[in-house]
């Protein structure tokens, strides 16, 4: 049903990124098209596509995703400021690549959470 996607091949190293965190459960990365001054991917090392495949026994791997997205906030230094974190699920939630991660978002005042047109 879902294949491996480009955040796979980061995860295994067949391809290139900015990677700040990676233990294994989940690896961190840099944006490559940032939407603001910090723009950091956290995903699980396995493939969960969305949040609706979530199970009992991917826990331990989402409460490691917000601990490490604490503590790349501390070292970027947006932690006292203040940062967002966005999980997107399926198309109306604006996921883009279907492979479950989370998007740690500072550097700049975010304004409000959702602006719909």
């Amino acid at each position: 049903m879902f294949e491996e996607t480009i955040f796979s091949k980061i995860i295994k190293h067949e391809m290139t990124a900015d990677i700040l965190y990676q233990d294994e459960l989940v690896t961190a990365f840099r944006d490559v098209f940032p939407k603001v001054p910090t723009h950091v991917l956290i995903v699980p090392n396995i493939l969960i596509p969305t949040v609706n495949e979530v199970k009992n026994e991917h826990e331990q791997t989402l409460g490691r995703m917000f601990i490490v997205a604490s503590k790349i906030a501390i070292k970027e230094n947006i932690s006292k400021d203040g940062y967002r974190l966005i999980i997107n699920c399926n198309k109306h939630g604006g996921q883009e690549i279907y492979h479950m991660h989370m998007h740690l978002l500072g550097g700049i005042a975010l304004g409000p959470m959702l602006s719909i047109n």
